[in-house]
């Protein structure tokens, strides 16, 4: 069973289980996305933006449009928080 764990400030610590890995994949591959479309640098020479729109799609199972950064970040954050609220559900 997929779970995060949170410290005592209420950040997370541990992402336990493929489900809460890919909480956290969704998360760092959405914090790229918007560096890239407010910046142009990309987080690392494997994620061009290609790479991380593929990803993003993979993520979301939607296709998107080639160069729209920040809408693809939109969807993979909330959908992020709809993971962690389903994560932290089924653990209760």
């Amino acid at each position: 069973m997929s779970h995060i764990e949170y410290n005592e400030n209420g950040h997370a610590r541990a992402f336990v289980g493929k489900e809460a890995v890919d909480v956290f994949a969704m998360a760092a591959l959405a914090a790229g996305l918007r560096l890239y479309a407010k910046t142009g640098i990309r987080p690392n020479r494997a994620w061009t933006p290609r790479a991380m729109m593929t990803a993003a799609a993979h993520h979301l199972g939607i296709k998107l449009k080639p160069h729209d950064y920040e809408r693809a970040a939109e969807l993979l954050s909330a959908k992020v928080q709809s993971e962690k609220a389903r994560l932290a559900k089924e653990e209760k």
